[in-house]
Formats: C-alpha cells, sequence, structure tokens
C-alpha cells in the first residue's frame, strides 16, 4: 500500500508481514523496519509519517549504505586509487552520506504474507563510492524471529557496509537503562574523539565494556570511559541477547558478521526527534567501523564476480 510521496515525486510503498505471533512493516523509502510487534508490543522505534522519517529521523529502522558507520575523513585508497565522501558526522562520513541508503526509495522485488525483498541500484560515483552496486534485502517473518538477509554485486572494485539501524525497546516505550544485555565478545574497538577506532582491538576485561555477563545498560553509562553512552564496535565471537525485565521479553541477535555497533541513543532529545535519550538501543550487526583504511580489521572490498552475502537474526522469547 503506498505511504506517500517523496518531494521529487516518488511513491513510498509500505509492506506488512505476518505470522500470527509477530507483524512487522517494511517501507521502500530507506528499506525501513518501520514496526515489530511481538506479542501486541512495537518493539522498534519509527514514526507513522513519511514527513517525519524524511525530516525528523535518526536512520530510525532503515538500511545503510553504501558503507554503515564511518569512514574516517571521508577517504579511502582502494587498488592505488583515491576516493572523496562527503562528511556528514564531524570530519568523517557517516552511513554512506547525507544521502546514503537510507533516503533512497528502494524497489519491492518480491513479497508475501511472511518476506519481503528490496532492491537498490547505487550507481557509480554515488556518495563518492566507485562502481554500480546493486543491494538487496529480504525481511522474514519466521516462528519467534525476524531475519534479514543482505546480497550485492558490483561492476567494479568498491567497499560495502550494510546494516540495519533499528533501535530496539524491548517494553515498548520509556527508556531501555533497565535493559539487560549480554555480548559474546572479549574484544571491543576503542575510538578516537571523532569516534572512529584507533587500530586497537582491545580486550573488554575489567572495563564498562564488557557484556561477556549480562549488566544493564544503565548500569555504567555513565562511566567517563564510554564519551557519553555506548556506541563502540565489538568483536563478535557469538551472539547478543537483550533482556527486558519487567515484562520478559528477551530478544537473541545471531549474525555472520564479524562485529556489532552497540548504540544506546545518546543524541535522541526528544527535539529533533520524537524520542528522547536512550529511548532505544541498536545492534548494527556489521563489519569494522574504518575498515577501508585499517587493513588489519576484516576486508570489506567487494570485486565484480564476487557476491556479498550476509544474515542477521533477530529471535523474541
Amino acid at each position: 500500500m503506498s505511504f506517500g510521496t517523496t518531494p521529487s515525486g516518488e511513491q513510498v510503498e509500505r509492506h506488512v508481514l505476518s505470522n500470527g505471533r509477530m507483524r512487522a512493516a517494511v517501507l521502500s523509502y530507506g528499506a525501513i523496519l518501520q514496526s515489530l510487534e511481538v506479542s501486541g508490543v512495537d518493539v522498534v522505534l519509527g514514526y507513522d509519517n513519511l514527513g517525519d522519517y524524511l525530516t525528523r529521523s535518526r536512520y530510525f529502522g532503515a538500511v545503510v549504505g553504501r558503507y554503515g558507520n564511518r569512514v574516517a575523513g571521508g577517504r579511502f585508497t582502494l587498488d592505488g586509487r583515491d576516493h572523496e565522501l562527503p562528511v556528514n558526522n564531524g570530519p568523517n562520513s557517516l552511513h554512506g552520506g547525507p544521502q546514503g541508503f537510507d533516503t533512497r526509495v528502494w524497489r519491492i522485488t518480491d513479497a508475501s504474507d511472511t518476506a519481503v525483498t528490496l532492491e537498490y541500484v547505487s550507481r557509480d560515483g554515488e556518495q563518492g563510492y566507485p562502481g554500480t552496486l546493486t543491494a538487496s534485502v529480504t525481511y522474514t517473518l519466521t516462528g519467534d524471529a525476524i531475519r534479514l538477509d543482505y546480497h550485492a554485486v558490483t561492476d567494479a572494485p568498491t567497499v560495502l557496509n550494510l546494516t540495519n539501524h533499528s533501535y530496539f525497546n524491548l517494553a515498548g516505550g520509556g527508556d531501555v537503562l533497565k535493559h539487560v544485555v549480554r555480548i559474546d565478545a572479549d574484544h571491543y574497538l576503542p575510538v578516537d574523539a571523532t569516534q572512529i577506532p584507533t587500530g586497537e582491538i582491545a580486550p573488554v576485561a575489567g572495563t564498562p565494556f564488557d557484556f561477556t555477563a549480562p549488566h544493564e545498560i544503565g548500569e555504567r553509562i555513565a562511566d567517563p570511559a564510554l564519551g557519553g553512552g555506548y556506541d563502540h564496535c565489538y568483536v563478535l565471537r557469538g551472539g547478543i541477547e537483550v533482556r527486558e525485565p519487567a515484562g520478559g521479553l528477551t530478544m537473541e541477535v545471531t549474525t555472520t558478521e564479524p562485529g556489532v555497533q552497540f548504540y544506546t541513543g545518546n543524541f535522541l532529545d526528544g527535539v529533533a526527534t520524537a524520542y528522547g535519550k536512550h529511548a532505544g538501543l541498536c545492534l548494527e550487526t556489521q563489519h569494522f567501523p574504518d575498515s577501508p583504511n585499517q587493513p588489519h580489521f576484516p576486508s570489506v572490498t567487494l570485486r565484480p564476480g564476487e557476491r556479498f552475502a550476509s544474515t542477521t537474526t533477530y529471535r523474541f522469547t
């Protein structure tokens, strides 16, 4: 069904998925997961109109790219060629630039009651990235889970880091400071003052970044080492678990990606957006920030003839 029209005249569609226990709505604008109802509770932050997504969003529910997270200085070198990206986060390029995949209208290529596939073709040079890239994401409701399958191909060497930027709140409202989190990761990536990884892969042991045992988000969020809250990439060895104690809902996250950016909505303010600080938490499964400039990180290079594939599952109990 129609969800509105962009200022440039593009039609935005809304597709609803349902499997009995779960119900989700997906928009063709930004391939956004607009809502996700689990046993009647909407566990993601979203808006009910296109205008708010155009002017008041902080990537709510969107698929971000071509490069999710930050690229230092808005530049990288690939195969000896320098590439300049637009900067939109201090001195850095964030989530593909100011007109990243989250601002584009994707094409719905397949849809059913329980799954929808969306595709976007990013032309060579868009936001400074080389190569024409064809990317797709499929949202599937399966049992007590929603699964996201990403695929991409390119006609020239490029860099790629796709992820979903949903903000989760398992209580359906309020803040997430009482949510209990466990992240199966022994290491994280320290960052500089502009949130770019320093290059170190540091142990979490003995730091407020340690979620190998469950901790409430609010327990250590004021620690000066965090710089205002969690917004850091963890090096995964396993899955992630989030539990909301009052209602008892638990979300288990598994992924084929090597990392997850754990973000606690530190820059939500209740003014520029409808949601206040810490109204939701993000678990952006992905490759590491600034990987094009840090060759010891897992590679994010995609070449012609290769097919990028990634899967992340959010399971609710």
